[in-house]
């Protein structure tokens, strides 16, 4: 996307149609409290929801973490994609008109944002002409393969859009381009046909295929997958990659089951389509499947948003390569599940069966049941160690130690760790309890605590700390200019009543601010203020969002604690001590650098100069008393 600063107007007005509400909903369970909804943070790790949106502020806050912002800020963090990206993608949603301060680059955003909207028809129209196709003569052995084979309902069959893409090499071409007038370059960018390597043309991407369409978390079709009825390869054939689809981002049927995966709790996710598709079926509706790659970190996070409990159950097949896959899964978000972000269970059905098997003869219940049993992906690990294995032969005890090491050394919760030490102790044991003490004592040598799940905290986030940590008693300089000014500007934003009477006392006093953030906050607010018809609180934000270092320091004075409004109860005190506390400093600066000039100074020599310098010392330590007696509560107050 165009990196180019985007028109106020844009910007103000997908604010204002950009509801935090509809916003944040499509990825966290939220709940009514009060005049907010609360729910768990999407940001960090947290068993009791400490996360708050406001619609009639239309901001987010989460206590935990001090997280916040408004619906673009909550995209950017959570989608890690820039100011100018977010605001397009809202506008595209929206419908709102997007203007740059040139208009050649207005033109070629609006181009962009075209090309997303005619991809959007065009396989829209596409799944349209799919399950038409399947309704035909031509049709009859794909709906047979549904209604037969897969003892799919009329319902289910139009539920999921599901379709029969025609045996010709240029039906769908001629459908598109010659028929409906669409560009073959279009209809090539999304993903339907390509061009032919010799004579020219083009030819049709999914030719006799059972269509089905793969739609994003708002129920758009952004590709497609097919599965061949023949003997032709591969099995199953998806869209390539496009400007709306991207497999490892998408998870099959993830907007008919985030209300299911709220309702329940839980995600479960299956390897294909149709036991996604059958789950549903049966009534068992928190299932996705992923799209022929390894279930990823990034898709994990995609269904946590919906679960307070951040339960995730694996139901891939019990075969070999199920199991490979599986064990992929596993080692795509192990970070994720040791360090407990991810409470991850695995369920592999008896006899080998695959979902949509098991369900032609058994019960919903049933199945529910089969998931109230799955084990902890680190028990089902420690089975497949052990499976098949003879611990009385050396080779196959050696086998399985090693395993288990290799396990135990990822575990960074002590208790966890020691749990799991006794229990695969208890294994290798063979039930002989004199052994268990030698084992574990065995095992706790060959393991040495790892960290490699444990990542440091990001600079920017130790600097943040270290701002607002509330163990600061004794305040230095730093800290002191660092809340005085910071409280400064936290007023200037959120009360507009004061605003005038702070500008003049900065002026009056001729203060500016000293640390970096703070005047490029102040610096942002200038410019804003030229433009009294915005609202400045969220224009301001809006324009800090395109620098992320400053606005990682910053980002919390956009918001209001449960300290800081008790301050805002008194907020003429709270502003006088505040400027008081910043001429305290820029006058003791002046104190010491008087002292040291006088110090410095020969009296029997220089004694105009001495005389000057003793003055102007003088002068400044009766000002800082006084500083002291107009700062109508301590600093540790103010912290």
């Amino acid at each position: 996307m165009p990196t180019q600063r985007l028109h106020p107007d844009t910007i103000e007005e997908v604010r204002q149609r950009a509801d935090i509400y509809d916003v944040v909903s499509e990825y966290v369970v939220l709940r009514k409290r009060g005049k907010d909804f609360v729910g768990l943070c999407p940001f960090h790790n947290e068993k009791t929801p400490s996360f708050t949106v406001s619609q009639t502020k239309q901001m987010y806050y989460c206590f935990g973490c001090q997280a916040g912002g408004n619906a673009i800020k909550f995209l950017m963090e959570l989608e890690k994609t820039s100011f100018t990206e977010v605001v397009l993608d809202l506008a595209r949603r929206y419908q709102v008109p997007v203007k740059t301060s040139e208009f050649e680059q207005t033109q070629e955003l609006q181009r962009q944002l075209s090309l997303r909207e005619q991809l959007y028809e065009v396989l829209a129209l596409v799944r349209q002409f799919y399950q038409h196709a399947l309704k035909q003569p031509q049709g009859e052995k794909a709906l047979n393969y549904l209604l037969s084979d897969r003892q799919l309902s009329e319902f289910t069959i139009q539920q999921f859009g599901l379709g029969y893409a025609p045996a010709g090499w240029e039906t769908l071409y001629r459908y598109l381009v010659d028929n409906k007038r669409y560009p073959a370059q279009l209809v090539e960018q999304a993903g339907l046909i390509k061009p032919r390597k010799s004579g020219g043309g083009y030819y049709d991407v999914f030719r006799d295929r059972l269509m089905i369409p793969i739609h994003d978390i708002m129920g758009r079709v952004i590709g497609f997958g097919g599965r061949t009825l023949g003997d032709d390869q591969p099995k199953y054939l998806n869209s390539p990659e496009t400007e709306l689809f991207n497999k490892g981002k998408t998870l099959f049927a993830l907007d008919k089951a985030k209300t299911g995966i709220s309702q329940m709790d839980q995600a479960v996710v299956v390897e294909g389509y149709f036991d996604a598709i059958a789950l549903h079926a049966a009534g068992i509706n928190n299932v996705v499947a992923s799209l022929g790659t390894a279930f990823s970190a990034e898709q994990a996070r995609l269904v946590l948003r919906y679960t307070d409990s951040k339960q995730i159950v694996f139901n891939f097949d019990a075969d070999a390569a199920g199991i490979n896959a599986t064990e992929r899964a596993i080692g795509e978000i192990a970070e994720l599940a040791y360090k407990g972000e991810i409470q991850l269970k695995i369920l592999n059905i008896p006899d080998g069966k695959d979902a949509d098997e098991y369900l032609q003869a058994h019960t919903s219940e049933d199945y529910h049941q089969l998931l109230a049993k799955a084990p902890l992906w680190l028990d089902w690990q420690i089975q497949q160690i052990t499976k098949d294995k003879d611990l009385k032969q050396a080779t196959d005890f050696q086998q399985v130690s090693q395993g288990l090491v290799k396990i135990l050394k990822n575990i960074g919760n002590s208790d966890t760790r020691s749990y799991y030490v006794s229990h695969c102790a208890e294994i290798l044991s063979l039930g002989d309890a004199k052994l268990v003490p030698l084992r574990i004592e065995n095992l706790l040598t060959q393991i040495s605590p790892t960290t490699s799940y444990n990542k440091p905290t990001p600079a920017y986030v130790k600097k943040r700390q270290s701002v607002t940590s509330p163990q600061q008693t004794t305040p230095s300089e730093g800290s002191l200019l660092e809340v005085a000014e910071g409280l400064l500007l936290q007023i200037y934003l959120h009360c507009p009543e004061y605003r005038e009477f702070i500008f003049d006392s900065l002026e009056e006093r001729d203060l500016q601010f000293s640390l970096s953030h703070h005047r490029f906050l102040w610096q942002q607010i200038l410019e804003v203020s030229d433009n009294p018809e915005y609202d400045l609180l969220s224009m301001v934000q809006d324009r800090c969002l395109e620098f992320p270092e400053e606005m990682g320091l910053v980002s919390h004075l956009f918001h209001i604690n449960e300290k800081t409004q008790k301050d805002m109860l008194r907020v003429p005190l709270v502003i006088q001590a505040a400027i008081a506390s910043m001429e305290r400093v820029m006058r003791e600066k002046r104190y010491r650098h008087f002292l040291e000039l006088w110090e410095q100074t020969d009296p029997q020599t220089e004694a105009k100069q001495a005389e000057y310098y003793y003055q102007a010392f003088y002068n400044e330590k009766l000002r800082l008393q006084e500083l002291e007696r107009q700062r109508q509560f301590t600093i540790t107050e103010l912290m």
